[in-house]
């Protein structure tokens, strides 16, 4: 039996599906989205900073993190119904304090139960500025 993969959104429907939610709320963008590959940016500003002046690394997982679960949404095998984040790990190697910040996030894993993404976070000088990889469990109907 084959099956028709779910199709894959475009940046502005990815973008839109945030609104209302931390997604929107922080200013994600997405940017290219594809099968396995998805990219995205958000614009740093005063209330994304630590008390340091320094972008919060909260802001950073949630970039990572956003980008890599709507790659997961889009990979979810036939049946599924959602997903849910069993571990996410992040390395802070930089930080910003203005510009523009983005993601690339990369499918490792797509299985019936779970999924493995890595993403890479650049700074607006495109300098590496964090590392992250989460695992998600694929949730199906009881």
């Amino acid at each position: 039996m084959t099956t028709t993969p779910r199709p894959v959104p475009s940046p502005d429907d990815l973008t839109a599906f945030g609104a209302g939610h931390l997604p929107g709320l922080i200013g994600i963008r997405f940017t290219h989205a594809e099968r396995g590959l998805l990219r995205s940016e958000l614009t740093v500003r005063p209330e994304l900073l630590a008390p340091n002046g320094f972008l919060h690394a909260a802001t950073v997982v949630a970039l990572a993190d956003t980008t890599c679960g709507y790659g997961t949404r889009i990979l979810l095998p036939e049946g599924a119904q959602s997903f849910t984040t069993i571990e996410l790990k992040s390395n802070h190697l930089g930080t910003a304090r203005e510009g523009t910040v983005t993601c690339e996030a990369r499918s490792v894993h797509a299985g019936r139960t779970t999924q493995v993404w890595d993403a890479e976070v650049r700074a607006p000088d495109g300098k590496l500025m964090a590392l992250f990889r989460c695992t998600q469990a694929v949730l199906y109907p009881r």
